[in-house]
């Protein structure tokens, strides 16, 4: 999979790809995630990439023709077709489990990290393919949303986790919150390890996991229950 990230701190977001997950799914050749400065792209002699809102107002607006030179970059030197181009905004479709699945099949998505108030609805309508938020909330760039999808969608990659089943057992993978987990001691400052989970009884064992799931879903978050 690929993955090319639009930004104006590349910095940022390059620093981050170096450890963890990220770095082990690089290091696999298993996901190619490339980092574009949008400063690099503009034909403006002091590099400038944002600009006063038609209309006036607070703020700055990232113009269109450096995301547009970028991202038709990208696609003219790509060895396969971009499948989509998303744009990580406040207003966008919240991020779900679900949606993290169904991207981490495609081939190749080129990530737009908005910045300053926003960028030219040109943009959006011309170039974006889907717009996606990380939740109720406004933060100051969509660099780290884009790289929590990043991370979401590489995770879910066959072979980038050590362990197969690790992520098909997250939580909301099947619509339900995590179980709780133990590791040693058994016994820690008065505290115990279920006894079913030293059982060595698989069957129970699966069978205590998923109660606890059912039960801290709908004590949790019951929205995801339907309860």
């Amino acid at each position: 999979m690929r993955i090319d990230i639009v930004t104006v701190l590349p910095e940022l977001v390059a620093s981050v790809l170096k450890h963890g997950v990220l770095q082990r799914a690089a290091d696999k050749g298993l996901v190619d995630v490339r980092v574009h400065d949008i400063r690099t792209y503009t034909l403006d002699k002091h590099r400038q990439v944002d600009d006063y809102p038609y209309g006036g107002g607070a703020g700055m607006v990232l113009k269109p023709e450096p995301v547009f030179r970028c991202i038709e970059a990208i696609r003219a030197e790509s060895d396969v077709s971009v499948d989509e181009v998303v744009y990580l905004t406040p207003d966008g479709e919240t991020l779900t489990q679900e949606t993290a699945t169904a991207m981490s099949l495609q081939k190749h998505i080129v990530l737009l990290a908005g910045h300053y108030i926003g960028v030219d609805q040109r943009i959006r309508d011309a170039l974006v393919t889907r717009e996606i938020s990380m939740g109720d909330y406004v933060l100051s760039g969509g660099e780290i949303p884009a790289l929590v999808l990043t991370d979401a969608m590489a995770r879910l990659i066959p072979g980038v986790l050590g362990d197969a089943e690790s992520a098909l057992s997250d939580s909301f993978q099947d619509g339900l919150l995590g179980a709780p987990v133990y590791t040693r001691p058994a016994e820690f400052r008065g505290m115990s390890v279920p006894e079913v989970l030293r059982s060595g009884n698989h069957r129970e064992i699966a069978r205590w996991r998923e109660q606890q799931r059912q039960h801290l879903t709908q004590r949790r978050r019951p929205d995801l229950s339907g309860n």
